[in-house]
């Protein structure tokens, strides 16, 4: 076997978890029960250890891979000379307590005749665990030999055989009409496979889970331009969503590297409050106050857990705060790029940023969603009062160097964010400012904002700058107009925005910075332009006014996402994709840029 190409993936999903599934029909990346639980397929990851669930024509021309319209249901296509079939992926809604993730594969034939093979073979853990096959009538179950981990079952009316490597498997032939259906279901010790799908049951689940995402995407109030992206990067944000905390996921996946063959290799399967005021935004301004709800249902609970203001970057999504880092020196990585991180030891730095985000986030909801109410204010003062105390120090930034710390540019006006905010919603609410008052928060912010102009601005380059000193740009100076730092005509923010243009700007494609130039981040290596500075550049565009640079910038930037219409994190130097996939901030701000343009288009 061999690696696909990143994007040459779609995603399906039940709210709890994600899979992979290839152009060729092979899923390749399946953690069960959760987004963050141990791996059962990954060969994405080690193409001899991890395991796959393979169905796909023994012989083929070509593959076409689409969504079914309005849903995320995928369809998988297969051409030859002989016939065509078609193979449908999904996994139906979990919709009560104690419901089990299923996988459902169904292959048909719709015209001509074709034999295909079918190979399922999970490897648990991340391929550390051991397990055990039987095969039956039914179909067969692999049953994992550690408490820690469900066993899975496969229910099929197709004969399966033993294989290796603690695989079960088979060639079946399908007439023009005829069709098989594959469950894969996580059961307890003991249990069989079921009884193979009928017909009836597979329509039944099919439309099921149809009717729920086409019902979800009915609530969208969006009906601008490129309505055709904007719901499809909705349609993915909430299959990245974990239903029972509202957290979102920055990704499904871990390890995928933004360079062939390096060691920038992370796991995202985590939920960053960075993401916070992108996704309250974005999900109020296509309609979805139910899903902004949720997560600020989950914000609140970090905030109320925060005991001195300190806050850490990034959570497990169901909420715990330990997210242990360690090398999976097993496995050899997507085409040889190791090491493969699981956990993600950027959870206990200092990031500043996150501040901003938050209160920012607190902002909007209120002023779109819900009042604010006493209960989490008084939570929000007490980080504040620590932001207060604290905005002086260096940290790691928005791009979690590992390089030392700096006083990044970006971090100082997201502080100025946090506090502004602060000020706005005691203002318009009427809440009570604490301790040394709304004052203190105005004292505070003016000598952020005095700093920055002073110390994050290079005269002799004409530009802001990476960290205070530097001469690196970095394109987090971006966010420096959206979140209203500055204005989108200044002087000083257009000589800026000339300078990230020329220096880290290929067309649209946007670097975050340049590696040998910007503060060290701890790596070696270089990286891929990153699609979500490309939209901020389009917002930035848009709101200077250059809105035919924009749209042609947005315009091209859609010709870049995969043939589903979705986006790994980075784009690179040959236009693939890289990096973990699907990228929610990505998506994320691809719904911001769309939204402001179509408005300023009018």
């Amino acid at each position: 076997m061999s690696y696909l190409p990143i994007g040459d993936h779609g995603v399906i999903g039940n709210l709890h978890t994600a899979a992979l599934v290839g152009v060729d029909g092979t899923i390749d990346w399946l953690c069960l029960p959760a987004f963050d639980s141990p791996a059962v397929f990954c060969s994405l990851l080690d193409d001899e250890k991890g395991g796959r669930f393979r169905l796909e024509p023994v012989e083929y021309e070509r593959s076409q891979q689409l969504y079914l319209p309005d849903s995320n249901v995928l369809l998988t296509r297969f051409f030859s000379s002989g016939g065509m079939a078609e193979v449908i992926d999904f996994m139906p809604i979990l919709s009560r307590p104690g419901d089990r993730s299923r996988l459902v594969r169904e292959v048909r034939v719709v015209r001509g005749s074709m034999r295909f093979e079918v190979e399922c073979r999970p490897s648990f853990d991340y391929a550390r665990g051991l397990h055990h096959v039987s095969v039956g009538k039914k179909g067969a179950v692999f049953a994992s030999s550690s408490a820690t981990h469900v066993s899975l079952a496969l229910s099929t009316a197709v004969a399966l055989e033993e294989r290796e490597a603690g695989g079960a498997g088979g060639e079946f032939a399908l007439g023009e009409g005829e069709r098989a259906t594959f469950v894969l279901s996580e059961v307890e010790d003991g249990e069989g496979p079921g009884s193979p799908f009928t017909l009836r049951e597979c329509e039944d689940s099919l439309h099921a889970t149809l009717g729920y995402w086409r019902r979800w995407i009915s609530g969208s109030t969006y009906s601008g331009r490129w309505r055709e992206f904007v719901h499809r990067s909705a349609l993915v944000l909430k299959l990245m969503v974990y239903d029972p905390t509202g957290a979102l996921v920055a990704a499904p996946t871990m390890g995928l590297p933004e360079r062939i063959g390096g060691e920038r290799n992370w796991d995202y399967r985590y939920a960053w409050l960075r993401d916070a005021a992108f996704t309250l935004y974005a999900l109020i301004s296509i309609g979805f106050d139910y899903e902004a709800y949720r997560f600020m249902g989950w914000l609140r609970d970090r905030c109320a857990l925060d005991e001195d203001g300190l806050l850490q970057p990034l959570y497990g999504i169901d909420g715990r705060t330990k997210i242990v880092e360690e090398e999976l020196d097993h496995l050899s990585g997507y085409m040889g790029s190791r090491p493969v991180r699981l956990g993600n030891a950027a959870y206990g730095q200092l990031q500043l940023d996150l501040y901003g985000a938050i209160l920012d986030a607190a902002y909007l909801y209120n002023k779109h969603g819900a009042p604010l109410d006493y209960d989490l204010w008084h939570n929000l003062r007490r980080i504040l009062e620590w932001l207060c105390d604290n905005w002086q120090l260096e940290d790691e930034g928005i791009w979690e160097v590992r390089g030392g710390r700096r006083h990044f540019v970006s971090s100082k006006v997201m502080s100025w964010v946090a506090l502004e905010r602060a000020v706005r919603i005691s203002r318009q609410r009427g809440l009570p400012a604490g301790n040394g008052g709304e004052m203190r928060w105005i004292g505070e912010r003016d000598k952020i904002y005095e700093e920055v102009m002073e110390k994050g601005w290079n005269p002799q380059k004409g530009s802001f700058v990476q960290y205070y000193g530097a001469d690196a740009l970095d394109a987090s100076l971006l966010l420096m107009p959206l979140v209203k730092f500055v204005g989108p005509t200044d002087p000083r923010w257009i000589s800026t925005l000339d300078h990230i243009q020329k220096e880290l700007t290929y067309d649209t494609l946007v670097d975050r910075y340049k590696t040998d130039e910007a503060a060290p981040d701890g790596l070696a290596g270089d990286e891929g332009s990153f699609s979500l500075c490309s939209f901020w550049l389009v917002e930035c565009l848009t709101q200077a006014g250059r809105l035919d640079e924009a749209r042609l910038a947005l315009e091209k930037m859609f010709s870049y996402a995969n043939h589903l219409g979705l986006y790994a994190e980075e784009v690179g130097p040959s236009g693939e994709a890289l990096g973990n996939f699907p990228q929610a901030l990505t998506h994320l701000s691809l719904i911001s840029a769309a939204v402001h343009l179509d408005r300023a288009l009018g």
